[in-house]
């Protein structure tokens, strides 16, 4: 239809019947305004159908606006302009949901979205693997259904999320959780979770350091007071009591001396400022004196020998290095029984430098040896205190053998003796040369 019947109004249709009426007569006009408002009429019928089927299109982007002129034209013209805004707008929304949901997957904390009724929306990869949820499966779950621990169910119905849970998850015994609720919108929760595991097995091990340390320092301490009691009563001036009281209050002083010494030795090997010092190290000529150490020790009561396979010298702390070695040295003497042998050995093993105490001692069982490097960690707490030491020796050995890039492998038989063997990268040996060059 054209523009003319587009633009076509009811007050001209009046007037071209009026002109008629007068012109050629009333039936004229009557017949001329009713063509012309049928006309009319299917006109914007027309528009109408080809609006609405439009609307009912299953894909309103993927279908084009019906073509028209005039003000039909100017309708759809404008629908287009709503739709192409529309469609910018949903993509625009689509890329920031998309960029949060990437956000959310980078997190390492685990996120859960509640509705109001405590079921699962969505969650992110982390607390997929934290908790256990399958999102395509459990969306719709009731979040208890899936975490079924009675302390997390009477966390959430306590309704107070101003400190969080902290829980170990039952499928995983070794993961530690930090679970807290964090209320939005109407009604609707975050749950956020946390990997504690690490921060935990921190706070234990802090617990039971400062445990040990108590307990270590607990008996010399009672030793000393109850003789300085004794001593300090009149008549106690027993010449041979002093003397035997001194005398033991002298070896506790001694005792809790060495593990001063040993925890701040173990201070400065862990704080993360200490460098190694660079020095070249005559292993060889170290290992000479240790032997002679471990002989004085031994008192001759043990078989001491040494066996030095390569003059090859070391790159390292001198004074680190020698207090590991002379750990794993007396341990060796302090648990082998008298008449034992006790070999000191230096050598190049797959190209890496090999530093060994080989002993016929008392052995040991296969289930401590994952823990003898922790700290104050006794496999016979009674023996290991009659014969000196803190607990600290093997821990020191651990971090000065770190430092270095280094690492302690320990083999052992019950009854048969133990062998502790410094493993040293390739990157810090010192091939031996005839030419003369500073060594420590």
């Amino acid at each position: 239809m054209s523009d003319s019947w587009e633009r076509l109004t009811p007050l001209l249709i009046i007037v071209v019947a009026g002109i008629l009426w007068v012109t050629l007569g009333a039936l004229t006009a009557l017949v001329f305004c009713s063509i012309a408002l049928l006309l009319l009429v299917v006109h914007h019928w027309r528009h109408l159908i080809m609006l609405e089927r439009w609307l009912q299109a299953e894909e309103l982007a993927s279908v084009a606006l019906p073509d028209s002129s005039g003000k039909w034209g100017d309708v759809f013209a404008r629908l287009a302009r709503i739709m192409r805004e529309q469609r910018k707008n949903h993509q625009q929304l689509g890329f920031a949901l998309e960029r949060l949901r990437r956000a959310t997957s980078a997190m390492p904390e685990g996120v859960v979205i509640l509705d109001d009724v405590d079921r699962i929306e969505w969650c992110n990869p982390v607390a997929e693997k934290h908790l256990g949820i399958d999102t395509s499966r459990d969306a719709g779950q009731h979040v208890t259904h899936l975490v079924r621990q009675t302390q997390f169910t009477e966390y959430l119905n306590a309704h107070s999320y101003s400190e969080p849970l902290i829980i170990k998850q039952a499928r995983n015994p070794g993961l530690t959780l930090s679970l807290q609720f964090v209320p939005y919108g109407d009604k609707q929760k975050l749950l956020v979770s946390r990997d504690v595991t690490r921060l935990e097995r921190v706070h234990t091990m802090r617990r039971d350091f400062v445990a040990n340390v108590s307990h270590e320092l607990r008996t010399p301490l009672t030793v000393i007071g109850g003789f300085l009691e004794t001593l300090a009563e009149e008549g106690a001036s027993d010449p041979e009591t002093n003397k035997w009281a001194l005398t033991l209050m002298t070896d506790q002083t001694r005792r809790m001396q060495r593990l001063v010494e040993d925890l701040l030795t173990l201070s400065r090997l862990e704080d993360s400022e200490n460098l190694v010092r660079e020095d070249n190290i005559n292993i060889p000529a170290m290992l000479r004196e240790l032997c002679q150490e471990a002989e004085s020790l031994s008192a001759g009561h043990h078989r001491i020998g040494l066996n030095l396979d390569t003059k090859t010298k070391l790159m390292g702390s001198m004074d680190d290095l020698r207090s590991a070695f002379s750990n794993l040295v007396s341990n060796a003497i302090r648990y082998t029984a008298e008449g034992g042998d006790i070999t000191l050995n230096w050598e190049i093993r797959d190209g890496q430098g090999v530093f060994s105490v080989q002993d016929s001692g008392i052995g040991i069982e296969p289930e401590h040896i994952p823990r003898l490097t922790e700290r104050f960690y006794r496999v016979d707490r009674g023996r290991s205190r009659e014969t000196g030491g803190t607990g600290l020796g093997l821990a020191i050995v651990k971090h000065v053998l770190t430092c270095h890039q280094a690492k302690l492998e320990i083999v052992s038989e019950p009854g048969k003796g133990s062998c502790f063997s410094a493993w040293f990268p390739p990157a810090r040996l010192i091939a031996h040369t005839a030419s003369k060059s500073p060594s420590v």
